[in-house]
């Protein structure tokens, strides 16, 4: 199985759930930004949930599949289309030999991921397949796609091959793909907004800030700069500042922590941020909404909202089983035709 890039897109990259273990090394760990999408992406071709994807950022690539090819799209929305016919998010897609899969203008996010049956197949480095550009490792040697790159898959599942000759079973001579008749159901999808509510969690050095500052954090609105990428999201709005000058040893940072760097304005931390930081870390937004935030497209504007440890890790156990729900439901699906 093939794809061949026709055109790159701003930074289509192989993405997994990252390289863990590496940290105290100073090797971050990186993977998806919207590691939810991912996984569901790779549930609905039946994948494991951790197999490798495309990742691609707002402007989309151009690919051509060289051989029938099951697929499914999770995440932001780029107006995807093969041969000009438009194609949905959130299902299994079989995609005919010779057809060429196109994006328009990003409706909602910045992030979709593109999966396929069997995983993207390139070498593990570090125990993954995530591409690191800073360090120019894993992926497709170290790099976002060019034009004439070639992927190839790995071995398909069971799963995948069953929901291939279904769609093969409906599949029109005429049409350059097929879609199953069924999707998961609404409630199981991520949640995105272009102006949402972060749930988080006061930082260790959230007593360091003055009183106001600690009051605006959670009653003013920041907006989101175009100044930010997958290390990190900058924030513009009502500075903050510390209590008294102090300073902090370079500490454990990671996806979610809000860092407040002398100017006052916040930064949050992304997949590929650093292992260590120098900045006090003023709160740390919490697992279940790390998704809601890496789609939220330069210009929108964000509230964090505090909860407890508690409420976190509700909020996390309810997500994994919408996750599981979903697994399940897609092998129900299959076993009932």
């Amino acid at each position: 199985m093939t794809i061949t890039v026709l055109k790159p897109g701003l930074q289509t990259t192989v993405q997994d759930l990252g390289r863990y273990g590496y940290q105290m090394q100073g090797v971050v760990v990186g993977g998806a930004m919207d590691k939810m999408a991912l996984r569901m992406a790779n549930l609905l071709v039946g994948n494991d949930e951790a197999a490798a994807v495309l990742e691609l950022s707002m402007q989309g690539p151009e690919l051509q599949f060289e051989q029938d090819t099951l697929i499914a799209l999770a995440g932001a929305d780029l107006t995807a289309s093969i041969n000009d016919k438009q194609l949905r998010l959130w299902r299994p897609v079989l995609v005919k030999a010779g057809s060429i899969l196109r994006f328009g203008k990003p409706a909602y996010g910045n992030y979709t991921y593109l999966a396929v049956a069997g995983g993207i197949n390139v070498p593990e480095v570090m125990g993954s397949r995530s591409t690191y550009l800073r360090a120019s490792i894993g992926g497709l040697e170290g790099r976002s796609l060019r034009r004439g790159d070639s992927l190839n898959f790995f071995e398909s599942s069971e799963t995948s091959k069953l929901l291939l000759s279904e769609l093969l079973l409906q599949h029109k001579a005429e049409s350059a793909f097929t879609e199953v008749n069924w999707w998961p159901e609404p409630e199981l999808l991520p949640t995105y907004a272009h102006d949402p509510v972060l749930r988080a969690m006061p930082g260790l050095e959230y007593a360091w800030f003055s009183e106001n500052s600690r009051d605006y954090i959670w009653e003013q609105k920041y907006k989101l700069t175009p100044q930010s990428d997958r290390m990190g999201y900058r924030l513009q709005g009502t500075t903050l500042a510390l209590e008294e000058e102090r300073q902090l040893l370079s500490t454990a940072v990671s996806f979610g922590t809000v860092q407040v760097p002398p100017q006052g304005d916040p930064i949050i931390l992304m997949a590929d941020s650093q292992t260590t930081g120098g900045y006090p870390r003023i709160l740390q937004i919490i697992s279940a909404d790390l998704p809601k935030l890496a789609q939220v497209q330069p210009g929108g504007i964000i509230r964090f909202e505090e909860v407890s440890l508690e409420e976190a890790h509700r909020l996390y156990y309810q997500q994994e089983k919408q996750l599981l729900a979903l697994q399940q439901a897609i092998i129900y699906k299959l076993h009932q035709g």
